[in-house]
C-alpha cells in the first residue's frame, strides 16, 4: 500500500500501488472534475504534484499537458497511477458559485388545472387527491399550501423552480452544476459509466441528493414546507431521465437505441427519496425516442409547435443537438451528438459559464478586438458562447479558412494585430484570444466536430422533408447554453445556414417553461402522450448519405450549401 496525500484539503488515503490519483481523491469524497470518463482527452482534472513525489507516479494516456505544465508538476489524475507516496499540492477544483444557469423560457398563458389538488372538507381535514384518486389527508386547512418543483435535468447544468400550484406563481428557483458531469460530460460516456450497477448507483445517487440540496434552498428562501411539496416535474434528456429515475440507460447505447421507459408516468415517493411530501410523485413527461427526450417534449409544449402555421425549425444545442421540424404543424425530429465542446470542455482554455470566461468577443475592420467576461472578471478561459464568437469572428476576417486551419503568422492578407496574435505553443500555431488565453488547432477542430454534427442533423431534416433552407420561416434554439449564443456566429461558422438569418428567434429554457405547463395542467400530459406517438422520429445513424452530409458539414464557408 502506498499513500496518496492531498496537502490541500487536509486529507490523506492508503491505496494499493497502480491506483490514479483521481480514483485516490473519489475515495476520499474530494472532488476533481474529469468530464471524459477518465479517458485522458479532456485534460480538465490536472492536479499539480510535489517535486518529490514526481518519481512515484506513472504517467499514461495519449493526452499532452503544456511542457510548461508538466515542468511546473502539473499530471492528469486520471492517467497517473501512484507507486510510492505522493504528495497533491493543488486540486483543479470544480468553480460554480458563479455559474450562469438559465431557468427562464419561452411558454403561453396555461390555465390551472393541476393533477394535484387539495381540498378542505370544513370537519379539520383536507384531501389531498392526484388525478381525482385520493392520496390522503391533512390535519386543519392546509388547501392552500399546494406546491410543486420543476426540474430541468440537463446534462451539464440543473434548474429546480418552486411553484404554487393553486395560484401558478414561479416563487423561486435555484440552479447547480449536474454533478455527474465530474464523472462523464456528456450522454453516451454517462451511459456507459452508468451501464453496471455500481455507476448507475453513484449516478443516481449524486443527482438526488443534489435535487434534494436544490428543493432545501428553495423551500427555505421562500418558506415553503417541503412536506407540502407534492409533485415534482423531471424535464431532460432521455439518458438523464433513466439515470434520475434509477434506470439503467444501457439500452439506449446499442442498437436499436430503445429505452427502457417511456415516460408519462409517475414515479411514487417510496420510489425515491426526494424531501418532499410522503404523498408526493415524480411525474416523467413522454419521450419522443432515445435520444430525443422529454426536454424536447416539454419544448414542443412550450412552444406550441404543433399549432404552427408556417414551416419552424426547433434546435435545442448543447452536448446534443435535438431539433424537432414543424411543417405547419407536423412534426419530424432527430438528434445528433454534438459533443461536450459547445460546454468548453474538450477545448484547451475551455470553461463553464462562471466569472472570468470569456463570453463575448468581436473583431471589427481594423483588427481591433472587444473581448467581454462573465462579471467582468480577468480573462482565465472561453466558456461556449465565447468559444463561437471567437471561432466565428477569426474566420470571417481569415484567421481561421474554410478547412479550419489556423493562417500562418507571415500571412500578409491579415491585419497586423491579427498576426501578432498568432504565436507558437509547444511548437504548434495558435491564437492568442487574451493574456495567456489560447485557441489551438486541435480546439478549432472540436468545434468543427460539434458544429458539423448539428449543421448535418439540421440538413438530413430538411432533405427528409424536401425542404429547402429558404423554405423555413422561423428557427427557435433553445437550451440555457443557446440563449448566450449570438445569429451572427452560428451563421459565422456554418452552424446554420446562411438562410436562416434575420429569423432566428432565442426562445431560452422551454424544458423548463414546457414542465410548468405539465405541472399546471393535466390536460397537457394526455395530449403530448398522444402527440409523442405521432412524431416522425429520424435516426441519422441509419441515413443514407449521411456521413457525406456530415463531412461536407464541417466547413466553415457560411455560404456552402450541401449536396
Amino acid at each position: 500500500m502506498v499513500k496518496v496525500n492531498f496537502i490541500g484539503e487536509n486529507k490523506a488515503i492508503l491505496v494499493e500501488k497502480g491506483t490514479t490519483i483521481l480514483a485516490a481523491a473519489q475515495e476520499l469524497g474530494i472532488v476533481i472534475e474529469s468530464p471524459c470518463n477518465s479517458e485522458g482527452i479532456c485534460g480538465k482534472c490536472k492536479v499539480k504534484i510535489s517535486a518529490a513525489s514526481l518519481k512515484n507516479v506513472e504517467e499514461y494516456g495519449k493526452h499532452q499537458l503544456p511542457e510548461e505544465e508538466k515542468e511546473q508538476g502539473f499530471v492528469l489524475s486520471c492517467q497517473t497511477r501512484v507507486t510510492g507516496h505522493v504528495d497533491v499540492k493543488a486540486v483543479a477544483k470544480n468553480r460554480n458559485k458563479t455559474l450562469q444557469i438559465l431557468n427562464h423560457g419561452q411558454s403561453f398563458d396555461i390555465d390551472i388545472n393541476s393533477f394535484i389538488k387539495k381540498e378542505y372538507t370544513g370537519n379539520g381535514k383536507t384531501i389531498v387527491t392526484a388525478g381525482g384518486q385520493i392520496l390522503g389527508e391533512e390535519e386543519g386547512d392546509t388547501a392552500a399550501q399546494n406546491y410543486g418543483v420543476v426540474v430541468d435535468i440537463g446534462t451539464t447544468t440543473l434548474v429546480a423552480t418552486l411553484v404554487n400550484i393553486n395560484t401558478g406563481e414561479e416563487l423561486h428557483s435555484v440552479s447547480a452544476l449536474n454533478p455527474q458531469s465530474l464523472h462523464a460530460q456528456d450522454v453516451l460516456s454517462r451511459i456507459k459509466f452508468a451501464s453496471d450497477e455500481k455507476g448507475l448507483d453513484t449516478m443516481y445517487s449524486m443527482i438526488i441528493k443534489e435535487l434534494n440540496i436544490l428543493i432545501q434552498k428553495a423551500a427555505s428562501h421562500t418558506g415553503v414546507l417541503q412536506k407540502h411539496i407534492y409533485e415534482v416535474i423531471f424535464s431532460g434528456n432521455t439518458c438523464m431521465i433513466h439515470l434520475a429515475a434509477n434506470v439503467n440507460p444501457y439500452s439506449l447505447g446499442k442498437y436499436p437505441y430503445t429505452p427502457a421507459i417511456t415516460g408519462g408516468s409517475s414515479l411514487s415517493y417510496e420510489e425515491h427519496l426526494l424531501d418532499i411530501s410522503t404523498l408526493g410523485s415524480i411525474y416523467l413527461p413522454p419521450i419522443i425516442s432515445s435520444f430525443v427526450g422529454p426536454d424536447i417534449t416539454s419544448g414542443v409544449l412550450a412552444t406550441r409547435l404543433q399549432d404552427k402555421e408556417q414551416v419552424t425549425l426547433f434546435v435545442d444545442i448543447g452536448t446534443n443537438g435535438e431539433m424537432v421540424m414543424s411543417d405547419h404543424g407536423a412534426l419530424t425530429a432527430t438528434s445528433t451528438a454534438a459533443g461536450p465542446a459547445f460546454e468548453g470542455m474538450n477545448i484547451s482554455y475551455g470553461m463553464r459559464a462562471e466569472k472570468g470566461a470569456i463570453e463575448y468577443f468581436e473583431i471589427d475592420d481594423h483588427g481591433e478586438i472587444d473581448i467581454r467576461t462573465i462579471e467582468d472578471g480577468e480573462a482565465i478561459g472561453i466558456c461556449g458562447s465565447g468559444l463561437l464568437d471567437i471561432v466565428g469572428e477569426l474566420v470571417v476576417h481569415k484567421v481561421i479558412d474554410k478547412r479550419g486551419r489556423l493562417a500562418a503568422p507571415d500571412n500578409a492578407d491579415l491585419k497586423q494585430n491579427l498576426r501578432n496574435r498568432l504565436v507558437k505553443i509547444d511548437g504548434k500555431i495558435a491564437f492568442e484570444v487574451a493574456s495567456g488565453v489560447y485557441l489551438s488547432q486541435k480546439d478549432i477542430r472540436q468545434v468543427q466536430l460539434a458544429k458539423g454534427a448539428v449543421r448535418a442533423g439540421i440538413e438530413f431534416l430538411m432533405d427528409a422533408k424536401e425542404l429547402r433552407p429558404e423554405d423555413v420561416d422561423e428557427i427557435q434554439i433553445a437550451g440555457s447554453f443557446g440563449f448566450h449564443l449570438r445569429a451572427k456566429s452560428l451563421i459565422n461558422i456554418g452552424l446554420l445556414p446562411k438562410e436562416f438569418e434575420g429569423k432566428i428567434d432565442f426562445v431560452g429554457n422551454t424544458s423548463k417553461s414546457g414542465g410548468l405547463a405539465f405541472l399546471l395542467n393535466q390536460k397537457y400530459r394526455d395530449e403530448m402522450e398522444s402527440l409523442v406517438t405521432e412524431i416522425d422520429v429520424i435516426e441519422l445513424s441509419n441515413g443514407e448519405n449521411f456521413d457525406r452530409i456530415f463531412v461536407d458539414c464541417l466547413s466553415f464557408d457560411k455560404h456552402k450549401k450541401t449536396a
